[in-house]
C-alpha cells in the first residue's frame, strides 16, 4: 500500500488519541507523520509554522465610548495542513482578537451568541459592575447579543475573557471561547510596547487531538479527576510555532489558557530572563528568574534578551503535583521557539523600576473568611465524581445557583485564608478584585507574587491568605464567583458566590 493509501485508509478508521509523549519523542513523532494526509508530511517535524498573532481590535468610538462587536461562533480551523477541526472562536474560527482596553475609558462590548448553545463571555481580572461580569448569571441564549457597558479601571495589563457557562466552562473554553485584553495607560514603565514587533500575545494551551485532525471534548473519568490535559501544545492556537523576532528585547505576555495544565515554564538553555508584569499590571521591579510556574487563568509578562542569531525555546517543564502520582499536572511541553534576525533593532535598557501598584491593606482588615477546598477521596466519593455527580466542594458545599454564600461590604478590606486539603493543586480565582498575597503556609510571598493577583495556586497541603478589597460595585442582587480555575472542577462544584453590598 503506498504512504498516501494507507493515510487515507488510516484517517477513516475510528481515530485515537496521539499519546503526547509519543508525540514528543522523534521517532514517535515520524510514525505520527505517517498517518497524516501526504499535503501535510513535509510541514510537521521541529518548529514549522510562524505563531499567529491576533489582530489588536481597537473597537470603534461612539462619542465617548469604545465599542466592540464579538460574536462567539463556530468554526473549522487547520491547525494541521489539509485537517480541518471543528472547534469555535470569538470573531474567529479559534480563539480570538486581542482587544485594546485603555485606562479610563468607558467601553461598551456587543457579544452575539452564533453557537448552538447558551454561553457567557466573563471579564477575567476586571473591577466590573456585577451585571456585566459574564458570569454564569449573565446567559447569552443562541441569536441573542448581550451589551455590557463599563469604565475601564485597570492599569496597563493583560487580562482575558472567556465562556463562564455554569456546567459547560471546561467544554466551551477547550473549543475556543476565549481571548486576551490588552490594557494600556498612559506611560509604557519603558518596556517594549510595539504590538506584534516587540511586544506579542503567548496563549498556552493543549489540546487532545486525533489522527483525523478532530478535537472533542470527551472527557474521561480521570479527565472529570485531574482536570482535561491534551497531548499537543498551541501557542495562540498554532502547532510548533516560531517567532521571529528583530529586536533585542522581546516582551511575551503569556496568558495560561488551559483547561487544567499547571506549567513550569523556563527556556531550553535554561537563560535568564525577567518578570515584569503578573495577573494585574507591572510588578514594582523586573524580577530576574530561570523558571515560573502559571497555573490556568494565571498571567505573566515576561522580558527575554537575544542576540542576533539565536534560538531559544520556550518550554513547560514536567512537574509531578500533589500527592497522587496519576494526576500529573504539569506536562512537559516545548511551546515556542524565538529565532533572532542576524541583526537585531536597539532597544532600551530594562528599567529598574517599574511600578508602585495600590494594594490593599492587609492591617486594614475587618474580618477573616475560611475557604476549604476538597475534592473526591479514593472511595465512594471519586466514584460518584467519575459518574458525573460533582463531589468538588468550598467548605463542605458545591456550587448552587440559587444560593449566596456570603455578603461582602463594599469598600472593607478582609483576609481570604484558602486550604488545600485535597491532593492536587487547585488555582483559586476571585471576580471583581485584584488582590494581594499575605503568605504561603506563613512565609512571604515571593517577588514575582508581589504584586496584583486574581488567581492564585494552592498546592496540596497549603494554606494560603489573601488580602482583598472590593471598592467600586455594590449589588445586592447579582454575585459574583470565587473558584477553582480548573474547569473540570469548577464545573463539578468547586465554586461559590457572593455579593457585595
Amino acid at each position: 500500500m503506498s504512504r498516501r493509501n494507507f493515510s487515507q485508509s488510516v484517517s477513516r478508521q475510528i481515530s485515537r488519541p496521539i499519546p503526547r509523549r509519543a508525540f514528543l519523542a522523534s521517532a514517535s513523532a515520524l510514525a505520527f507523520v505517517a498517518l497524516l494526509p501526504e499535503a501535510a508530511l513535509a510541514k510537521v517535524g521541529g518548529f514549522s509554522q510562524p505563531v499567529a498573532i491576533p489582530p489588536l481590535d481597537e473597537g470603534r468610538l461612539d462619542g465617548t465610548v469604545r465599542v466592540f462587536d464579538l460574536a462567539m461562533q463556530p468554526g473549522e480551523t487547520e491547525f494541521f495542513p489539509g485537517l480541518k477541526t471543528k472547534t469555535a472562536g470569538i470573531n474567529a474560527s479559534y480563539l480570538g482578537p486581542a482587544l485594546h482596553f485603555r485606562k479610563g475609558e468607558d467601553v461598551r462590548v456587543h457579544v452575539t451568541n452564533k453557537t448552538r448553545d447558551v454561553t457567557t463571555l466573563h471579564w477575567h481580572g476586571f473591577n466590573i459592575p456585577a451585571r456585566a461580569d459574564g458570569g454564569p448569571h449573565q446567559m447569552i441564549r443562541p441569536g441573542e447579543t448581550w451589551s455590557p457597558e463599563f469604565k475601564v479601571l485597570e492599569e496597563a495589563s493583560t487580562m482575558w475573557a472567556h465562556s463562564h457557562t455554569m456546567g459547560k466552562t471546561a467544554e466551551q473554553v477547550w473549543s475556543g471561547l476565549a481571548q486576551m485584553v490588552v490594557i494600556s495607560d498612559e506611560g509604557d514603565a519603558g518596556l517594549p510596547a510595539n504590538y506584534g514587533t516587540d511586544d506579542f500575545p503567548v496563549v498556552l494551551q493543549d489540546r487532545r487531538f486525533y489522527r483525523d485532525g478532530s478535537m472533542p471534548y470527551e472527557a474521561s473519568r480521570h479527565d472529570l479527576m485531574a482536570g482535561m490535559q491534551g497531548n499537543i501544545p498551541l501557542v495562540n492556537g498554532t502547532v510548533q510555532p516560531y517567532l521571529d523576532v528583530t529586536t533585542k528585547l522581546v516582551r511575551l505576555r503569556v496568558l495560561n489558557g488551559a483547561n487544567a495544565s499547571i506549567y513550569n515554564l523556563g527556556f531550553d538553555d535554561n537563560r535568564l530572563f525577567h518578570q515584569v508584569a503578573s495577573d494585574g499590571g507591572l510588578l514594582a521591579a523586573p524580577v530576574p528568574t530561570k523558571g515560573l510556574r502559571l497555573a490556568p487563568g494565571e498571567r505573566a509578562e515576561l522580558v527575554v534578551s537575544l542576540r542576533p542569531g539565536e534560538r531559544t525555546v520556550l518550554q513547560s517543564r514536567g512537574l509531578s503535583g500533589g500527592s497522587m502520582p496519576m494526576m500529573e499536572q504539569s506536562p512537559a511541553f516545548d511551546f515556542l521557539e524565538l529565532r533572532a534576525a542576524a541583526t537585531l533593532a536597539d532597544t532600551a535598557d530594562l528599567p529598574a523600576t517599574l511600578a508602585t501598584p495600590p494594594l490593599p491593606d492587609a492591617a486594614e482588615a475587618s474580618q477573616t473568611r475560611h475557604f476549604l477546598l476538597e475534592m473526591p477521596g479514593m472511595g465512594m466519593g471519586m466514584v460518584r465524581n467519575m459518574m458525573g455527580g460533582g463531589g468538588f466542594t468550598i467548605n463542605g458545599d458545591e456550587m448552587d445557583m440559587d444560593r449566596i454564600d456570603f455578603e461582602v461590604s463594599k469598600g472593607a478590606t478582609e483576609i481570604w485564608e484558602i486550604e488545600n486539603a485535597g491532593p492536587m493543586m487547585h488555582p483559586f480565582h476571585v471576580h471583581n478584585t485584584q488582590f494581594r498575597i499575605l503568605d504561603r503556609n506563613g512565609a512571604a510571598p515571593e517577588p514575582h507574587e508581589a504584586g496584583r493577583k486574581d488567581t492564585v495556586l494552592v498546592e496540596a497541603g497549603e494554606t494560603v491568605r489573601i488580602a482583598v478589597r472590593f471598592d467600586h460595585y455594590a449589588d445586592p442582587e447579582r454575585p459574583y464567583m470565587y473558584h477553582c480555575h480548573i474547569l473540570e472542577h469548577e464545573d463539578a462544584g468547586m465554586m461559590g458566590q457572593f455579593t457585595v453590598v
